[in-house]
């Protein structure tokens, strides 16, 4: 079939650029909705940070005008100098060291300890059976509560640490573990059992997959409890660490190192939640939340 020169469709005119596909072109609702969202995140983050300036322009005030003795309620420049000097020498870090260790080693354990039991009671009814009850009870007595206990059994040294973080963390995994598998739908066994999957099959193609939101949820629990524990325990009985350099700080009235330590423990405690909701947010991306 002949092609006529004339038809602008297939020879357009000289000069004349080629038409941008579709595909290609930035549809203006795709850019509409990342403005809201760009609006909405920083609004949130606004309204987020009014009470901490408030919190802070009243120390301010205080400190200032002497409303509190010095003594007692340093000003945000001398802790901002306390700050300073005990980052240059090392001796903060070292003491964020000591904690981080502890807590992470005591999340291995507890949570490798949880995520066994709680598989164990989800997947079997006789474990269950016969652990689930002690285990209830158990998980009902606070980390405190045992403390008396594994002094006797344990002493005062590093292993009390460990073990009391540990088991600060056991309880959280293994219910968020319990809870997922229970939650599982029928149907998504019933496909197992019509293809007949084995039990290895059915665990790693049903069962994982199914409850990796409420997994994620009890390592976030597990993660925040091994935290705030080790502090706990650390103000107890310790000779390193951010909860020793708090209780030694405040020992000798040092409250500009008090609060030092506090702000060190809620911005590491801060940088963990949001590092785990990351890498959640990343492993489960492919979870569709509503159609």
């Amino acid at each position: 079939m002949a092609v006529s020169t004339d038809d602008l469709a297939i020879f357009p005119p000289e000069g004349a650029l080629p038409a941008t596909p579709a595909s290609t072109r930035r549809s203006p609702s795709r850019v509409a909705g990342g403005l809201a969202w760009l609006a909405s995140t920083l609004g949130t983050v606004a309204l987020g940070l009014i009470l901490p300036a408030a919190l802070f322009a009243l120390w301010w005030t205080a400190a200032d005008r002497h409303w509190i003795a010095e003594q007692i309620l340093p000003s945000p420049a001398f802790v901002w100098e306390s700050l300073g000097i005990v980052w240059d020498s090392g001796e903060l870090l070292g003491h964020v060291g000591h904690s981080a260790r502890r807590a992470a080693l005591s999340l291995l354990i507890g949570g490798g300890a949880g995520l066994v039991l709680g598989f164990a009671m989800g997947l079997s009814e006789r474990i269950r059976a016969y652990v689930w009850p002690s285990f209830n009870a158990l998980a009902q007595l606070p980390v405190l509560g045992w403390i008396p206990l594994l002094i006797i059994f344990i002493g005062i040294e590093e292993g009390l640490k460990l073990t009391a973080i540990s088991i600060a963390v056991v309880v959280p995994v293994a219910l968020s573990t319990l809870n997922g598998i229970a939650n599982i739908p029928a149907a998504l066994l019933e496909v197992g059992r019509v293809y007949r999957f084995s039990a290895w099959q059915t665990l790693g193609r049903i069962v994982l997959p199914a409850t990796t939101p409420a997994l994620f949820t009890g390592l976030r629990q597990g993660v925040m409890q091994a935290w705030l524990t080790t502090i706990f325990v650390e103000l107890l009985s310790s000779s390193e660490g951010l909860g020793f350099f708090m209780s030694y700080s405040r020992s000798l009235s040092q409250i500009d190192m008090v609060i030092v330590s506090m702000l060190a423990i809620g911005v590491l405690g801060l940088a963990i939640e949001l590092t785990l909701r990351l890498v959640e947010s990343r492993l489960q991306g492919w979870r569709r939340n509503a159609f």
